[in-house]
This record gives structure tokens, C-alpha cells and sequence, in this order.
């Protein structure tokens, strides 16, 4: 059963949070976790893509690191484009490692009760079973007519 969130809760989320790692991101530009990725970098986040199959590589602006604990600063929200059988691994790394840290955010079709209940009892909020791309667009007025503006644009005017 999936859980459901006020607009003012996300609303809130999305306005104060400044620092996304996002883990399970694609450097591939067709990959969901990538355009998700973009797209929160051309909003303003900071993002930093973790991915320990393409360390090194730059990707909005960043280095993509191997893990949560590569990660040297503060860190507001971990985006979670992993299968929910890691999201327990996940979540205990990243509450170990990432001090500060306000919110456990996973993708569409990804849940996991238990690592949110843990989650939660450290002080994290958490959301399932969400893109934070698709709740900006909804909640800040950037939802277009036809569909979701992936923030692509065609060379074929």
C-alpha cells in the first residue's frame, strides 16, 4: 500500500533542500536518474551523482562518487534510483555517513516500509514511490498541457 504525502509536505521538501545525491544515476542522457538528475541541477540543486559503476566521470557539474561516504559535505536529500531490495543498504549508509541529513526520497516504484521506519526514527522524512522532477513541475507550476516537460529540447523547430 503506498503511503500519500500533502502538497505542503513536499512542497516544503523541495523548497529547502539544497543538496541532492542522487544514487543510481545514468550518465547516459536517455536514463531516467539522468534527466531527473539534470533537470534538479538546472533548478539550482546541487546535485552529486553516486554511482560506483562510473566513478570519475563529471555529470551535472560533478564527479560522480562510488558511495554515500565518498561524499565530503552536507547533504540535504538522497534520491534513490535503486531496486528496493538496496534500499535498506542505502539507508544505513546514508544515515551513518551523511550527518544532517533531512530526507530519504525514492523513485517511482520503489518502497521499502522498513528502511523508511528507520529512516524516520533517525529524523529523516521520507518519500516513496515519488520523482521529485515530476512533484517540481506539479507543484511549482512547470506541468505542461501535453505531458511532463522532461527540460529536452528538440532540434527540429
Amino acid at each position: 500500500m503506498s503511503e500519500t504525502y500533502s502538497d505542503a509536505f513536499l512542497k516544503e521538501i523541495l523548497t529547502r533542500t539544497r543538496v541532492i545525491a542522487v544514487v543510481g544515476v545514468s550518465p547516459n542522457p536517455v536514463r531516467p536518474s539522468h534527466y531527473v538528475g539534470r533537470y534538479l541541477a538546472l533548478k539550482g540543486y546541487r546535485v552529486i551523482p553516486v554511482n560506483p559503476g562510473h566513478v570519475g566521470k563529471c555529470l551535472f557539474g560533478g564527479v560522480v562518487r562510488g558511495s554515500l561516504s565518498e561524499i565530503d559535505e552536507p547533504v540535504d536529500m538522497v534520491d534513490v534510483f535503486r531496486r528496493s531490495e538496496a534500499v535498506p543498504g542505502i539507508v544505513d549508509e546514508a544515515l551513518d555517513v551523511l550527518p544532517g541529513l533531512r530526507t530519504i526520497w525514492m523513485q517511482i516504484g520503489v518502497e521499502h516500509a522498513e528502511a523508511a521506519t528507520k529512516a524516520r526514527a533517525a529524523g529523516c522524512e521520507v518519500v516513496m514511490n515519488r520523482c521529485p522532477k515530476i512533484e517540481y513541475q506539479r507543484l511549482f507550476g512547470e506541468l505542461r498541457m501535453g505531458g511532463f516537460n522532461t527540460g529536452i529540447v528538440s532540434s527540429k523547430l
